[in-house]
């Protein structure tokens, strides 16, 4: 999914992952690619996130090259949005 694409997913995502009966997960722990810190964190609902500041280093994570936010790129769970279009493409829900 590109970027934009992920962006129009955010905006509404909770009225379809009601619709179609998907099971979202709204923490993921984001590592840093720099130092290796890894924290838990909470995922906004309403919004992508674009920029996150590493704990340990205090560097500032950007999404990677197609990726909507820093939970796609550095998260271990992908942000709401694309788990539910992966749900809908997949079949089966996260846990």
């Amino acid at each position: 999914m590109t970027c934009r694409a992920a962006r129009r997913h955010c905006a509404g995502w909770s009225s379809r992952t009601e619709r179609e009966g998907a099971k979202v997960i709204h923490q993921s722990v984001v590592t840093c690619p720099h130092c290796g810190t890894a924290e838990s964190e909470p995922m906004p609902t309403d919004a992508c996130q674009f920029f996150y500041e590493c704990t340990g280093c205090g560097m500032r994570l950007r999404p990677k090259q197609g990726d909507c936010c820093v939970f796609c790129s550095y998260g271990s769970v992908p942000c709401p949005p694309i788990q539910v279009e992966r749900a809908g493409e997949s079949g089966p829900a996260y846990e």
